[in-house]
């Protein structure tokens, strides 16, 4: 029976109980014997718990859990060192007493499994004694492992004068450890955003961020590679249940969970959790994003003033989403290191990086998230408008599809919040239609450069491409005359399917679509 480990963040759990477990630990033996103070970020339910883990496994020489892995040819030795292992998982009440209390807790159950005497100073105080006092006890360095080291400050990251006091309390935290260099083997933090230099880790400036180097991409995360290489019966029995073959259960795991990038030039990696989970149930879902609770990002997309048809495709340099979310001035920081867009390409002569939707899953979740904001409160006539719409357009109906959008829009309240703005914003009425064609998955862009201008909508589905202008109290023809004069559709006119060009025009009297138009490629 092939046991997977759900929500086992163990390593000797998952070794002991045989899990299946996908070998990491040629990175942990590299990173344990190069480095000596690092830093990881990563998007959550990535396996950052269970790589901290593994690293108190190594250092705590337990020679047994690494038996037949990559690690087991590597090291030699198997010493011994002191584990001092740390989760601010729990600190997310949003206060200093809370965070206070939660390190406290932890420093006292170290002091007491390494058989020490309690310390009563602050944290400050006990953090450096207890590094000191168990380094004189064994004669051996340290090892600090923190996991979730940010947990406490994406609780209040909305709120500046508690996040302020947050990240004084957390800098009371980590402060000794660049003085305790002397007393250290390796220390190693992980969590989901980016540290700040100037802020949590100011006295602490020699951690080495491997977060987007090419050569630890794929530390977190499944490489397809290690997918075929790891879950054959796993494939095998999600074939059997879909009623498919192995190779289309492959390419339907591919657009739904992999293409996570971390560098401008690595491997694209699979979400874990998702795989994991599609992997035990035989069935291919929207398990990570069910596990989140992204409402926090519609709240930070309206303070930022955030145009939801750029997210996908964007164009920013490093600096702008490899950021600190504490200091950051576009919501770029926060999608990126949450993993709700990725690293798609890089330029290396502009040296900017192209971010998007790393898959299906997340993308059809986000949009899911967005409809009670951008569409309607109603979620579930939303939704069954959205998958009307859909099935016209995969069936090549687009008068079904803009008839469903019709009613659909005809019956939204005239108070809704979604559309006030609606009288005057094309890009309002833009980001509707895109939210709910988003329920394509991968077969909708917005905002399409061109050599002459941007369209507003490209639609393609397996047998068409349909090109649309958006027009606001204006005209069917005038938005066609836009398609042809701009030439929108020519790029696609080589590509086999068919090319549909489609102007919509949106009334504001009647607050809905009042009218639409289609040529069709006569040749396609």
């Amino acid at each position: 029976m092939i046991k997977y480990p759900i929500g086992i963040q163990t390593f000797s759990n998952i070794r002991e109980e045989q899990y299946v477990y996908v070998d990491k630990t040629q990175y942990v033996y590299e990173l344990a014997n190069t480095k000596k103070f690092v830093f990881l970020s990563r998007p959550r339910r990535f396996g950052k718990s269970l790589l901290t883990s593994t690293f108190h496994a190594y250092f705590s020489g337990q020679k047994e859990l690494f038996k037949g892995l990559a690690i087991e040819q590597l090291e030699k030795e198997w010493k011994q060192y002191p584990v001092l292992h740390f989760s601010l998982s729990t600190a997310k009440r949003g206060t200093v007493e809370d965070l206070d209390n939660v390190i406290a807790t932890q420093l006292k159950w170290a002091e007491k499994d390494n058989g020490l005497t309690a310390n009563n100073g602050d944290i400050t105080t006990r953090m450096g004694n207890l590094v000191k006092n168990l380094y004189a006890k064994t004669r051996e360095k340290v090892v600090i492992l923190i996991d979730e080291y940010d947990a406490p400050l994406l609780t209040v990251l909305h709120d500046k004068e508690r996040l302020g006091a947050i990240r004084t309390e957390l800098q009371s935290f980590y402060s000794p450890l660049k003085d305790l260099d002397p007393y250290l083997r390796f220390v190693f933090i992980t969590g989901i955003s980016k540290f700040s230099q100037l802020s949590i880790f100011s006295q602490l400036n020699n951690l080495y961020n491997i977060s987007m180097l090419p050569k630890y991409a794929a530390l977190c995360g499944i490489t397809q590679q290690e997918l075929e290489d790891n879950f054959q019966e796993g494939i095998s029995g999600l074939a059997q249940n879909l009623n498919t073959s192995k190779d289309d259960v492959l390419q339907k795991l591919k657009r739904q969970y992999d293409g996570y990038h971390f560098a401008a030039k690595s491997p694209g990696v699979y979400n874990p959790f998702s795989l994991l989970y599609a992997m035990d149930t035989e069935q291919i879902g929207n398990y990570w994003f069910a596990t989140g609770t992204p409402s926090f990002l519609v709240n930070m997309i309206r303070k930022f003033h955030t145009d939801i048809t750029t997210i996908d495709d964007s164009k920013a340099e490093a600096e702008d989403f490899d950021a600190p979310t504490e200091d950051m001035h576009s919501i770029l920081p926060l999608f990126y290191q949450s993993g709700y867009i990725t690293i798609k390409d890089y330029d290396p002569r502009s040296q900017r990086y192209t971010l998007g939707f790393p898959n299906e899953e997340v993308k059809v979740g986000m949009m899911r998230c967005l409809l009670p904001y951008f569409v309607s409160p109603d979620s579930v006539q939303a939704g069954n408008a959205c998958w009307d719409i859909s099935e016209g357009l995969l069936d090549g109906d687009v008068d079904k599809a803009l008839t469903a959008a019709r009613a659909f829009f005809a019956s939204i309240p005239y108070q809704s919040d979604t559309l006030k703005d609606a009288p005057t914003s094309e890009g309002h009425f833009t980001a509707m239609l895109y939210v709910m064609f988003s329920f394509l998955n991968r077969y909708v862009f917005t905002q399409v450069r061109t050599a002459k201008g941007r369209m507003d909508i490209l639609l393609k589905t397996d047998t068409a491409i349909y090109v649309m202008e958006l027009k606001i109290d204006g005209s069917v023809d005038e938005a066609l005359r836009q398609i042809e004069d701009k030439g929108y559709a020519i790029p696609y006119e080589t590509d086999g399917r068919k090319v549909v060009k489609v102007g919509i025009n949106f009334s504001t009297k009647e607050r809905t679509i009042k009218e639409w138009k289609t040529e069709t490629n006569n040749d396609q």
